[in-house]
């Protein structure tokens, strides 16, 4: 014969258990305090900007306050880390980038998290296409152009980047590998120091953000003769894209909002929803494009096929490049 303490244990699990609320219920009063929202980027700078538009906008949504951790480091390897660890209850969400999500793993690169098995994929939020730019010394004025200039002086054209394996180093890579030319990488600590040497000449080309490089375009001193989105953009309308030289060429840096693995669907399904409505408001897609980012939607699904399918394209161009980073 069993104990009452026994009984009692069972009855009262039941009770827990019976009183729990379900998903539905939880995601419908979602959220009911407020939210950590990682950014994997130090303050300042397009993801942290792209992230505050959008916090704000879902705090407006939910009566609640989404609290901005900006968790820089590694290359924001540290703040992807964070986020795959934390609590799968709705209440931290990460504003993940190209960088951490498909670029470090195509490289190889030692990650403490998975970000196909760690990370619930929410929605894209925004894309940043990277603009090509020469030194106006340089005697070329298309994508066309420049492939021929390289041609006649294989090994001799430089171009610089904010590191080895980041997405303007190997977006140039890609661009060889497709054109058949030969450039020789420059890395920088960052890409403020190599749009110095861009200008003064020390560097032939570069590929770059089109914040950093638009207002030397506008004074003259380098011309911008591509975007490396695969189609035309509204954040560089009267850019042509590389792809219409040179097809299959993408180098663009995207965001999107995701979560802890194992975060209940109807609230993944409530912030796809809200962030939609957001991206769809034109004034903030006005303030995106004022900094070069374009607001762009997608289905978790859609999210997490994109992360899958860019690892895959970046780990074969950096193979074909031969591309190696310590980890």
């Amino acid at each position: 014969m069993r104990s009452s303490g026994y009984l009692y244990a069972i009855m009262l699990s039941v009770a827990v258990f019976a009183w729990t609320p379900p998903a539905s219920v939880l995601a419908q009063h979602y959220p009911a305090r407020p939210v950590r929202f990682i950014v994997p980027y130090p303050p300042g700078g397009a993801t942290d900007y792209t992230a505050r538009e959008i916090g704000q906008r879902l705090s407006e949504l939910w009566g609640q306050q989404l609290v901005i951790d900006n968790r820089g480091g590694a290359g924001s390897l540290i703040g992807h880390g964070m986020a795959a660890t934390a609590a799968p209850d709705g209440y931290t969400l990460l504003l993940g980038t190209s960088t951490g999500l498909s670029i470090a793993p195509a490289l190889g690169t030692k990650l403490s998290y998975d970000p196909q098995k760690d990370l619930a994929p929410i929605g894209l939020a925004v894309y940043q296409p990277y603009l090509l730019v020469v030194p106006t010394s340089i005697p070329v004025s298309s994508v066309k152009e420049f492939i021929e200039y390289a041609k006649k002086q294989p090994g001799k054209l430089n171009y610089g980047s904010s590191g080895t394996g980041t997405p303007n180093h190997i977006g140039a890579e890609l661009m060889d590998l497709l054109a058949g030319i030969r450039t020789v990488h420059v890395p920088y600590k960052g890409g403020g120091p190599a749009m110095i040497d861009l200008i003064s000449g020390q560097l032939q080309y570069m590929l770059t953000a089109i914040p950093q490089a638009l207002p030397h375009v506008k004074s003259g001193r380098l011309r911008a003769l591509a975007v490396g989105h695969p189609s035309r953009t509204r954040a560089a309308p009267d850019m042509p894209p590389i792809a219409e030289t040179l097809p299959g060429f993408n180098n663009t840096t995207w965001f999107g909002l995701l979560a802890p693995a194992r975060t209940p669907r109807q609230i993944i399904v409530r912030v796809n929803s809200d962030l939609s409505k957001i991206l769809a408001q034109p004034e903030f897609a006005q303030r995106m494009l004022s900094q070069g980012i374009e607001a762009a939607s997608s289905t978790p699904e859609a999210l997490g096929e994109m992360i899958r399918t860019e690892t895959e394209r970046w780990r074969k161009v950096i193979k074909g490049a031969g591309i190696v980073v310590g980890n």
